[in-house]
């Protein structure tokens, strides 16, 4: 089973909300009448083009406007991938903001006389500044899982806005409109147990995105009694996780996924735990990126976790680090020399007949190394040092580390605790992390500081060996 919705959970989904909607549009006399190709033709277009038209304007009112856009949303989904590029064209294009408009409204507030004259023209100016579209987007959030639809047009569009300026302004207009709604004190927390409905643990395993869930057993198995599943719910899509998070409770800090999600090894008793693990943090909605939940989910369930089971002394993540090989492999290809200390370089040039470090590594890497003792002995010092130094030294935009996982976990307040070697041996891990895994550890009296430190200069807080190794 992959890490995304499958067909048949895309398809039933689909189906039922184009039942429903359907009988809200059939419910008017306002129905579009007509079918449509998936295509959407040019003289189809423009049918379209003036209904979105009706709808932005009320006519009828409330109520057929309503039935307008949920016959507009079944036609959506119903188009294929070109019909879905005009669709979402119009909106881009034909309902955008109005720049004489707000030309007109920022002249009137700059010229404004008084605050009474100038409160008038600012609110004028806001109107000015909501493109068209926005009240058509609006009204979807009043048809049954119309919020849903929303999310996933948002990543319709993202997936187009790359090459569209315009199609770019929509993408931010229906994100800050999202981030309206999904703040999160309107989120529920609630952990994910194996009696929940099966079409609920179904879209677990879809949207699980770290580290696949491969059966139902599997999924059983990550929700066992030392294990814990918490996910964000919001209020108008019950069903649907937002983020979730996947923890172990262990006995120490754990250095190995494997070992981790092995589904013979025998559960142990919550109540002797002394680590939670969290191993997975998975975005289910990809129409919700760029709206932040999982520092707060983080935070949440540690509070969870820390009331019910007292026991707990370690808060950790077992991290993948999915930049590294991205980063290591052109460095590699360049010949780059100051990679390695000679000793490294010694001993991999001896197990490969290499003429130098890089080349040897590069040629271990691009083979079935895991399972060589050889390769092993003499690739951990180097791929150790240079992970470290990845994590901590190397840099991307903003002087941020180069890393998103790292990212992501730094800026929460956590700090690098500990590299781990070979401790994803999947094909995953192995392409994406040479098999390296790192725990980014959550104390509770240092979260605060840790995140002031690194959201002033990016600061990045690692425990002593990983500091000292960095600096090799």
């Amino acid at each position: 089973m992959a890490g995304r919705p499958t067909i048949a959970l895309f398809d039933r989904t689909l189906r039922g909300l184009r039942d429903r909607w359907r009988e809200i549009a059939g419910a008017t006399r306002f129905r579009l009448g007509v079918s449509f190709q998936p295509a959407l033709p040019e003289g189809e277009l423009e049918r379209v083009r003036e209904r979105m038209r009706e709808c932005i304007e009320g006519r009828g009112g409330e109520a057929s406007a309503r039935a307008r856009a949920a016959d507009l949303g079944r036609l959506y989904l119903a188009l294929d991938d070109a019909g879905r590029d005009r669709f979402l064209g119009l909106l881009a294009h034909d309902f955008a903001t109005d720049r004489e408009a707000v030309t007109r409204a920022a002249r009137a507030y700059l010229d404004a006389a008084g605050e009474g004259a100038a409160a008038v023209a600012q609110a004028g100016l806001r109107d000015a500044l909501d493109s068209p579209r926005l009240r058509l987007l609006t009204q979807f959030n009043a048809l049954p899982e119309g919020v849903k639809f929303l999310v996933d047009l948002r990543a319709d569009v993202m997936a187009r806005a790359r090459q569209d300026a315009a199609m770019r302004a929509l993408d931010d207009e229906m994100r800050r409109l999202l981030a309206s709604w999904f703040d999160v004190g309107f989120l529920d927390l609630r952990r994910i147990t194996w009696s929940l409905p099966a079409a609920l643990l179904e879209k677990l395993i879809a949207y699980e995105a770290v580290h696949a869930i491969r059966s139902w057993q599997d999924l059983k198995n990550r929700l066992d009694s030392d294990r814990r599943c918490f996910a964000f719910f919001h209020p108008r899509m019950p069903d649907e996780p937002l983020i979730f998070v996947e923890v172990a409770l262990v006995q120490a800090m754990a250095d190995n996924i494997q070992t981790l999600l092995d589904e013979g090894a025998e559960p142990l008793d919550p109540a002797v735990a002394d680590a939670a693990i969290f191993y997975s943090i998975s975005n289910a909605q990809r129409g919700l990126a760029g709206i932040s939940f999982g520092n707060f989910l983080i935070k949440r369930v540690v509070e969870e976790l820390a009331t019910a089971f007292p026991r707990l002394q370690t808060f950790a993540t077992l991290s993948p680090i999915p930049g590294f090989r991205a980063w290591l492999d052109p460095l590699l290809a360049e010949g780059t020399h100051d990679l390695f200390q000679p000793a490294e370089a010694q001993a991999l040039m001896k197990v490969t007949g290499a003429a130098s470090g890089a080349e040897a590594l590069a040629r271990l890497l691009g083979g079935p190394w895991a399972g060589d003792e050889a390769a092993r002995r003499a690739m951990e010092a180097p791929l150790m040092r240079l992970g470290t130094r990845y994590l901590v030294r190397e840099k991307g935009g903003g002087g941020r580390p180069r890393d998103p996982v790292a990212r992501f976990h730094l800026s929460n307040g956590a700090r690098i605790e500990r590299l781990n070697w070979l401790a994803d041996t999947s094909d995953k891990g192995l392409a994406e992390s040479a098999g390296l895994m790192v725990n980014y550890l959550y104390r509770q009296s240092e979260i605060e500081t840790n995140h002031e430190a690194y959201a002033a200069d990016g600061y990045v807080t690692a425990s002593n060996p990983v500091a000292a190794l960095a600096r090799r």
